[in-house]
Order: C-alpha cells, then sequence, then structure tokens
C-alpha cells in the first residue's frame, strides 16, 4: 500500500529521485514514476496525514504537478457557449459524483476517456457530499488531479460543486445566515481550484403563489446574487461556468413557463447587482427522477418515468431565447442502462450519476463481506433517526450506506479487492460515455477549453523543509 507520510520531510524523502522543490516551484526528476507510485504516496498522505503542514505540501505537490504535466483544472464554460450558439450537438457530458476511492475512481475516469480519445467529462461533489463522505473542497481537488496525473491524463479536468444547494427551512429562519453559507461554500470551492458551481436554490420556489414569477423570485434572485460574486471572485481570465435550476429533483417536473420566469428573472436581477456580467450557462430540471432512485422494500430501484420532452422542449428554449446551452439531469444513475441513449437523442447538455458508482462498489461480489457487516451496523447505529417507520432493513441501509463512507474512507480506499471492483466501475463508465456520445469529443473540447497555467505559493512548512535538506 502507499506510504502516508507523517512530516514534510518524510514526504519529500518519498520523492527523492522523483521530484524536487527549486525555488516556488515543483521540478519533476522522473514522470513515469511520479504518475506510478510516487503519486500514490502524495495523495495517500494528502488524505490521511495527521500532519496539518504535510497535508498542505502534499496538495501543494499535486497542483503544482498537476500544472506542470498539463492536467490542469479547467471551466467548461466556453465549450457550453459553443453549444448555445448551435456550433456542436450529440453529445451530452457526464457529471460523475465521487464518493468513495477517490483518487481511484478519477484515475478510473481518465484513463476510460483517454482510451476513447474522450475529454468532456466532469467531476464532481455536491455540498451534502463534502460532509458525509468526509472531503473538503481542497481534499477533493487533490484527488481528482491525483487520479489525472496517475492517468496519464493530458488535457483539461472539469471539477464542479454540484448542488451548492439552500435548505428551506433554515432558510426560513435565517435568510441571511443561509446564504452566507452558499457564498462561503463557493469561495472555498473556487480558492480550491474549481471552476464549475452548480448553484441550487431552487429549493426556494415557492409553488403556492400566483404567478410563475412570483414563485420562481427567490429562486432567481439568489441565484443571481451568488453567480455576481462568482464573477467577483474570478481572478485568473477564466470565466467560471455556473449552473441554476428550477425544479427541486424528486418533486414536479419542470415546465417552459417555469424556465422562462427563472431565466427572465435572473437576468434583471444579475443585471442589477452586476451589468453586464456573464450568466449561467444550463439549468437542471426535473423529469421524473429522484436522486438516489425509488427503494423498493426489497432494497432494489424501482423503475420510473422520465419524461424526455422535457429536455428537448426546455433545451430548445435555453439555446434559442436565452443563449444558455441546455438543460441538465439529475438523479440518473440508477436508471435502466436502455435509458441512456435518450438524453444524447434530445439534445440534454449534461446528466449528472452518484449512486448507480456507490452501489457497484457496495454490491460488487469483491466487496469484503465483513466490512459489508461493519457498514450495515453502522447505519444502524448511527443513523436510526432517519428511519421511516415504514422502511425494511433494506431500505434503510440502501438510504443511508452513503453516510458511512467518511467514517470508513481509509478502508475503502486500501480494499485488497479494489482493483477487480475498479475494473466493473471502468465497464460502466465506458458504456455510459459510449451512450452518451463522448468518445471522440477531445478534438471538440480542446477548440473550445484551454485552460491557464496557474501556480501556487510554496508553503511555509514545505518551503523550511526544503531548505533544511
Amino acid at each position: 500500500m502507499p506510504t502516508v507520510a507523517s512530516s514534510v520531510s518524510e514526504l519529500l524523502g518519498l520523492l527523492a529521485g522523483v521530484a524536487h522543490v527549486e525555488g516556488e516551484r515543483l521540478v519533476v526528476d522522473d514522470e513515469a514514476a511520479l504518475r506510478g507510485r510516487g503519486i500514490r504516496d502524495i495523495v495517500w498522505t494528502a488524505t490521511f496525514s495527521e500532519d496539518p503542514a504535510t497535508v498542505e505540501a502534499a496538495r501543494w505537490i499535486v497542483w503544482e504537478a498537476s500544472q506542470q504535466l498539463g492536467a490542469r483544472s479547467a471551466s467548461i464554460h466556453e465549450l457550453y457557449m459553443a453549444r448555445a450558439r448551435g456550433e456542436w450537438s450529440d453529445l451530452t457530458v457526464p457529471a460523475i459524483n465521487l464518493r468513495a476511492q477517490t483518487f481511484d475512481m478519477a484515475r478510473v475516469v481518465f484513463e476510460t476517456a483517454r482510451r476513447n480519445d474522450g475529454a468532456a467529462v466532469i467531476l464532481e461533489l455536491a455540498r451534502s457530499e463534502q460532509t458525509y463522505t468526509f472531503q473538503r473542497v481542497a481534499e477533493y481537488t487533490t484527488s481528482v488531479l491525483a487520479g489525472a496525473i496517475a492517468a496519464d491524463w493530458h488535457g483539461p479536468v472539469f471539477i464542479q460543486g454540484d448542488h451548492y444547494q439552500f435548505n428551506a427551512k433554515k432558510y426560513a429562519a435565517d435568510p441571511e445566515a443561509m446564504t452566507e453559507e452558499i457564498r462561503k461554500a463557493c469561495r472555498d470551492a473556487l480558492a480550491a481550484g474549481y471552476r464549475n458551481i452548480d448553484i441550487d436554490s431552487s429549493t426556494l420556489v415557492d409553488l403556492s403563489k400566483p404567478t410563475l414569477d412570483e414563485q420562481q423570485r427567490e429562486n432567481y434572485r439568489r441565484a443571481a446574487e451568488l453567480t455576481a460574486l462568482i464573477r467577483q471572485l474570478e481572478t485568473d481570465g477564466v470565466t467560471v461556468s455556473v449552473g441554476g435550476e428550477i425544479g427541486e429533483v424528486g418533486k414536479e417536473n419542470s415546465t417552459e413557463g417555469e424556465l422562462r420566469a427563472f431565466l427572465d428573472g435572473f437576468r434583471r436581477e444579475l443585471d442589477r447587482l452586476a451589468p453586464g456580467a456573464i450568466g449561467v450557462s444550463k439549468v437542471s430540471v426535473q423529469t421524473g427522477t429522484s436522486h438516489g432512485g425509488v427503494v423498493l422494500p426489497n432494497g432494489t430501484v424501482a423503475r420510473v418515468a422520465v419524461d424526455f420532452g422535457v429536455h428537448e422542449r426546455l433545451g430548445e428554449v435555453c439555446r434559442a431565447e436565452y443563449g444558455v446551452a441546455g438543460t441538465v439531469q439529475h438523479g440518473a444513475s440508477t436508471l435502466p442502462d436502455e435509458m441512456f441513449h435518450r438524453f444524447r437523442e434530445v439534445g440534454t447538455l449534461e446528466i449528472h450519476l452518484a449512486t448507480g458508482f456507490q452501489n457497484i462498489l457496495y454490491d460488487h461480489p469483491a466487496f469484503p463481506a465483513e466490512l459489508h457487516r461493519q457498514i450495515e451496523a453502522w447505519c444502524f447505529a448511527n443513523a436510526a433517526d432517519e428511519r421511516k417507520p415504514d422502511q425494511t432493513d433494506a431500505q434503510f441501509v440502501y438510504a443511508t450506506r452513503k453516510k458511512a463512507i467518511g467514517p470508513f474512507k481509509r478502508a475503502l480506499w486500501d480494499l485488497p479487492s479494489k482493483d477487480e471492483i475498479l475494473a466493473t466501475q471502468a465497464a460502466k463508465i465506458d458504456f455510459l460515455y459510449h451512450q452518451l456520445g463522448v468518445p471522440g469529443s477531445r478534438p471538440l473540447v480542446e477548440r473550445y477549453v484551454r485552460p491557464v497555467e496557474l501556480h501556487r505559493p510554496l508553503p511555509d512548512g514545505l518551503k523550511g523543509a526544503v531548505a533544511a535538506r
């Protein structure tokens, strides 16, 4: 297994002959060694070391290595604006939420994309996932970029903050405090290297109001405020891709009227706050799915009816009337395989995929039975207050086992049987790429996206350790 350094000096020792610090920059001495054992030692240290200075040094090394080796964090905004102009079609971009085994899953995502000459893929994490997977934004950026380095990836790395969502109850009690939580989340994400953020203020939609504008008002008002903030925070010349949402996933299907009310109100509000500022590049809509799927009493996921026409109709309105690239589908990873090609056919811009990959991990025949028992026991001991009165044990465990990902993070990263599980994940990713049109997308992405080289200051702890050697 990789080594977890307990000090900055030990970390530098692990990198002897692989990479070294010269002045304020990282110098790669042996690229093959860095992409192999080296990056694993660094990312395991960044994730599991208990020494803050060593974690900071490891994160800096991964970021600087990504700049040197051409796997730089990037915004997908310009690619999406080209879609809004009608310059490409026949592609739905997968946005994959990496909850567990983040480094290895990122590596598999990029290895599979490289084999398919594809580059249109986003890796994301929702605000709620940050909490229960024990992954804050700086750690997530590091794991994803390290995975790209290990995969010998050359090209943009699209890292996205998914569902930067308002809690409706907290907002009702204190709107300013709830909004400040999302402001801080945006600041933290951009500082960590994210260049794509989905704002989800759709939880503030009030369908009891008499007009569509009134129903969407708090939604578009807060989305515009946060977009204005993000535009102020752009310091490296890169336009962050910002997404909005008009209907909370799992509730009523979205309509053209709701879309127009949101986008019209959003534009008015953004022009008031930041005249002429660039707005959203996409809008998430509801089509009949739910996050994680609908779980039956035996623990399996029920089939759902997806209204693909929502994407077809609303996507055309986005592009033809508002210069927005299109619609986004959430809650899709547990859908039947035969449905995925339809998203591409109806012009869906982006599709979010999360729980399905978690299910492959937990339900794989190679997943250790003893670890299964430990995770289930953890759920019963720590998530009992979330259990609904009519839930079976199977439904309860399915609904809550994601909460065990953080407490069992090291066990999942070090899983002895993970290669067999990752092979299954790779096959699923490859299937989805082909259904969504990702293979062959590299030239298209490179035509519009040019990642900016951005270096970070050398951390004090690393500076001192280098001077002491």
